[in-house]
This record gives structure tokens, C-alpha cells and sequence, in this order.
């Protein structure tokens, strides 16, 4: 083992991981937190770990053939199925890219206190097209600095939160490791199910086996090929632990201070501390529900107005980062799928033409304080299109005729 090596390999794996972080999974953490307490916690675990089998298989089959996802797909199959395929991935991509640069604006709407509507903060993150581009032009090592730049703020910011609640480390560990939930209902197995959708992208399958193609490796040498397999999981696991102690701070933050909470509990605290946001939430005895927008303000309620402005920090974090990655996703499948060979901006461009198009009417015909029905929605079509990524990661990887000697037995 050598830590120079799992240097020079370290950098798909956080780009990846970034999809775990997305504004789509935060709002399903706060809302976990919201509505079941600790209980999901262990969902959220178990979901993480199969992630990581399932981003493990789709780096392998990039390290051993040297082939991407939609490449591979390209290759084994049919006409059909593969234009299917195409245009599932395509319908991902654009339903996570909804929520990420919906999840950005809110979040500069929040920091500019409402000055900035949401259609002017839609317009604000296409600027990412171009930020992307720029960074490109200058190498991934730069774009993957980057990445791992926003990955520390929101470990920052979502840290903060966390250290500043406190939340009950008993319940937590409970939550983790002991497979329950107690008087659970309706809303509590609905919030388990969005978890799955919101934390195993489909579309990340095809950008993992796309970015380790950024490194060299001998694959005439099978003991390199090894090695590469073995440092890119490791770099996987670690990242991927990252992430998922970042949505443990989400989960428990809301767990331990907004769980069984009412509308008048909360409007109560926002009327004492003067807050312009206390409208939010009628007078009345109805469960709590919040979302990323009214979450950073019951946190302004309740811990200060810096908790507030905090929390927007961690979303654009997640927001900006996520975006990006997104770009990359839809560059990868549309290029291997349809075999184009565009310029790099003329490919941007259109894959993120097709996501920011339906992003905007939402902006601008829906307001910000009423978007929770959207994501909820957006994450039940990330687990319907599930099948479309893992059934071709899970055939290619068993086939001796496509992985050779690295075939997955399983």
C-alpha cells in the first residue's frame, strides 16, 4: 500500500460522492429527521453501502475495459434498447439537475433575503455552464480541487449546525445500527423509500466509470489493473464515508430539534425573535413539514439568524457542486450512447439546455415557499429509473466476454 498512489488515484470518487450530497438527498435527510426522528437512520446507512457496491462495479468496468458506461452500452446492445436506455438516463439527469439548481437558488434567495426571486437564482447557477468549461480547459485536477473544496464547506457548514443542536448521541447510535421505527406510518415509509431514491443516483453509475478513465493504467498489465481497482475503492469508501457522516448531520440536526414539532411551536419562537418568515407557518396544531427553504428558517427561529445563513452556505455548496457534475453525467451518456463527437461546449451546452429548460418554468411559475411536492416527486422518479443504470452495471460486470479475468462472480 502506498499513499502517493492512492493520491495520484484520489479524485473520481469525491466527484462522484458529490451526488450523495446533492440538495435533492439534504432535503431528504431534514425531512427524515422531521418526520421519523432517528428511526431512518439505518435506512440511510444500508443505502450508502449499496451505493458504494454499486459505484465499485460501475469503476471497475471503466478501469478494466477502458470504456465508460454508455460506451459499453453502445457496444452490447441493440438499437432500441439502447435509445431507451438514452432517453431514461436523460429523463434522471434532467429530474436530479431540477433539484440541484432549484436547491442553488433557494439557497441565494435565502442568503439575498428574499431579494433575489427564484427564476433570478436559476439564472445565476447556468452560470456554472461556464465555470465548468473554464476549469476543464485548465485539467480535472483542477475541477476534482474544486470539488473537494465545496465537499469541506458543506462538512463545515453542516457541521456547524450540528455541534450547535447537539443532538442526542444515543438515539443516534441507535438509529444507525438497530433496524427499527416504532409507530411508524404512511409518511415514515414514504421517507424511507425517497431516502433509497435520493441517496443511488442512476446517472452516477455512468459518471463513476466515466471519470476513472482520467488515469493512466496499463491494461495489458492485469497486476496494475488491480492496483487501479484497488485504490479507486479505496478512494470510494472514504469519500463516500464523507458523505455520509455530511447527511448524518442533516438527519439528526432535524431529528433532535424539529421532530413531533407543531406549526404553532414553531410560528411561536419565529414571533418572539421578530422573524419575516414567521407567516411560514400558520397558527394551528398540524405536524411540522419543512423543506430546504423553510428548514433554514426554523433554524434561523430557533438557533439565530447565523444558523440561517449558515445552512444556505452548505445548499449553494451542494447546489454549485452538484450542478457540475451533473454537466459531466450528461456529457458522458449523451456522447456515449449516440456516439457524438460535438466540441466540449457544444456538448455542454445542450445537456445543460435540456435540464435548465424545465428548471425555469418551475421557477417561474412556482414560488419558493412550495416546492417540497416537487422534490418528493423527483425523488420517486430517481428510484423508478434505478433498474435502467444497475441492470446494465450488474449484466456488463458478470461477463467474462466484457471484464475478462475481473468478471464479478456474484
Amino acid at each position: 500500500f502506498s499513499f502517493r498512489k492512492l493520491w495520484a488515484f484520489t479524485g473520481p470518487g469525491f466527484l462522484m460522492s458529490i451526488a450523495y450530497l446533492d440538495p435533492g438527498n439534504i432535503e431528504s435527510d431534514l425531512q427524515s429527521g422531521a418526520v421519523a426522528g432517528f428511526k431512518l437512520l439505518w435506512v440511510l446507512m444500508l443505502a450508502t453501502i449499496i451505493g458504494l457496491l454499486l459505484q465499485r462495479l460501475a469503476a471497475r468496468l471503466g478501469v478494466v475495459t477502458g470504456l465508460h458506461l454508455a460506451e459499453v452500452c453502445n457496444r452490447q446492445y441493440q438499437k432500441v434498447p439502447r435509445i431507451i436506455l438514452w432517453l431514461m438516463v436523460e429523463l434522471a439527469i434532467i429530474g436530479s439537475d431540477m433539484q440541484e439548481v432549484i436547491g442553488s437558488a433557494i439557497a441565494i434567495n435565502l442568503l439575498s433575503m428574499g431579494k433575489i426571486p427564484l427564476w433570478g437564482g436559476v439564472l445565476i447557477t447556468i452560470a456554472d455552464t461556464f465555470v465548468f468549461l473554464f476549469l476543464d480547459k485548465y485539467g480535472l485536477r483542477k475541477l476534482e480541487a474544486l470539488f473537494g473544496l465545496l465537499i469541506t464547506i458543506m462538512a463545515l457548514t453542516f457541521g456547524y449546525e450540528y455541534i450547535t443542536v447537539r443532538p442526542d448521541q444515543e438515539k443516534l447510535l441507535k438509529g444507525l445500527f438497530i433496524p427499527y421505527c416504532q409507530n411508524c406510518g404512511t409518511p415514515q415509509l414514504e421517507q424511507a423509500v425517497g431516502i433509497v431514491g435520493a441517496v443511488i443516483m442512476p446517472h452516477n453509475m455512468y459518471l463513476h466509470s466515466a471519470l476513472v478513465k482520467s488515469r493512466q493504467v496499463n491494461r495489458a498489465n492485469k497486476r496494475e489493473v488491480q492496483e487501479a481497482n484497488k485504490y479507486f475503492f479505496i478512494e470510494s469508501c472514504i469519500a463516500l464515508f464523507v458523505s455520509f457522516i455530511i447527511n448524518i448531520f442533516v438527519v439528526t440536526v432535524f431529528a433532535e430539534a424539529f421532530f413531533e414539532k407543531t406549526n404553532a411551536d414553531v410560528n411561536a419562537v419565529c414571533v418572539n425573535t421578530s422573524s419575516p418568515h414567521s407567516s411560514l407557518f400558520p397558527n394551528n396544531n398540524k405536524t411540522l413539514e419543512v423543506d430546504i427553504y423553510k428548514g433554514g428558517v426554523v433554524l434561523g427561529c430557533y438557533f439565530g439568524p447565523a444558523a440561517l445563513y449558515i445552512w444556505a452556505i452548505g445548499i449553494l455548496a451542494a447546489g454549485q457542486s452538484s450542478t457540475m457534475t451533473g454537466t459531466y453525467s450528461g456529457q458522458f451518456v449523451m456522447e456515449g450512447f449516440l456516439n457524438l463527437r460535438w466540441s466540449r461546449f457544444a456538448r455542454v451546452l445542450l445537456t445543460r439546455s435540456i435540464a435548465i429548460t424545465p428548471t425555469l418554468f418551475v421557477s417561474i411559475f412556482q414560488d419558493v415557499e412550495h416546492l417540497t411536492g416537487m422534490n418528493d416527486f423527483l425523488n420517486v422518479l430517481m428510484s423508478l429509473q434505478l433498474p435502467f443504470a444497475l441492470i446494465p452495471v450488474l449484466t456488463f460486470t458478470s461477463l467474462p466476454t466484457v471484464m475478462n479475468d475481473f468478471a464479478n462472480g456474484l
